[in-house]
């Protein structure tokens, strides 16, 4: 497994839109001459990245000082009513994991489905135990990796910070990737100040132990959202979303682990949150 974390990592959402020959360790090189360190790959159509392209990405990000993180699959949903579509999902999220620590990735992000006909606690309590099982997993085939839900924008998607803290606390290799973006759709706007970014952290705190907030996935972009919350990303430069005010949080609580730029222009944001988190950093609380 890579090394802990020793600060914030910050890069894009996959390979960056200035690479010139689209590969992932070209990517991972691209990320370093822009002065960025971190990248998340992309497997959100799929899986599918050959061990020897995975050996070459570990590689080349240890070289260069780049942290990696791994996006898994879209289509998963963890609360189907369909077991085989379940059953997929989970493999979907193994699969991700697998290729995820060959090519020396920390983390693996993915999204946990949809509330359906099912009620929030009983759809903690089904995540949970599904859960419990990819850490047996992830443990049996010593996959030495970090496996997250995210929070989720949308007001159908099952993901608030407080149904996953439940649904993580006390699973070896689990835990949360908290996307602030998404949860400031998903409460339609309301989650947008200093104040709710610090009781976040705070929750995370309580829950999960100090240690979580030296070992954080997060997400961040620009966000437009509607009566039912998340529309589509925006540019930091677009989006009503209060994001300074994050890296403040992020600032002031001495938050350690990989935050992944979602933006549209994903480097030139990714490096936007660099400079901006930098500057905070030279001033005094």
């Amino acid at each position: 497994m890579p090394a802990k974390p020793k600060k914030l990592h910050i890069g894009p959402a996959g390979i960056p839109i200035s690479t010139k020959k689209k590969s992932t360790p070209e990517g991972v090189r691209r990320v370093a001459e822009l002065g960025l360190d971190a990248m998340e790959i992309e497997f959100v159509r799929g899986v599918r990245m050959s061990p020897k392209l995975a050996e070459e990405t570990r590689k080349t990000a240890e070289e260069a000082g780049v942290m990696l993180t791994v996006h898994a699959p879209y289509y998963i949903n963890l609360l189907s009513p369909d077991e085989e579509k379940v059953k997929a999902s989970i493999k979907r999220i193994m699969d991700s994991a697998r290729v995820g620590y060959q090519a020396g990735a920390w983390s693996v992000v993915f999204h946990p489905g949809y509330y359906g006909k099912t009620d929030p606690e009983t759809a903690t309590r089904k995540v949970r135990e599904i859960l419990k099982q990819i850490s047996r997993q992830l443990i049996d085939e010593g996959l030495d990796i970090w496996v997250r839900p995210e929070t989720m924008g949308g007001l159908a998607e099952y993901g608030s910070l407080e149904e996953l803290l439940q649904a993580v606390e006390g699973i070896e290799k689990i835990s949360v990737t908290i996307d602030f973006a998404h949860l400031y759709a998903r409460t339609l706007g309301k989650f947008n100040t200093y104040e709710e970014y610090e009781a976040a952290l705070q929750k995370i705190e309580e829950i999960l132990g100090k240690e979580a907030l030296r070992n954080m996935h997060i997400h961040i972009s620009g966000m437009e959202y509607g009566p039912r919350g998340e529309k589509r990303h925006l540019t930091l430069s677009e989006t009503e979303f209060n994001w300074r005010d994050v890296l403040q949080v992020l600032k002031d609580y001495g938050v350690k682990g990989v935050m992944i730029c979602e933006s549209p222009i994903l480097e030139e944001d990714a490096l936007i949150l660099k400079k901006t988190l930098a500057k905070l950093k030279k001033r005094r609380k």
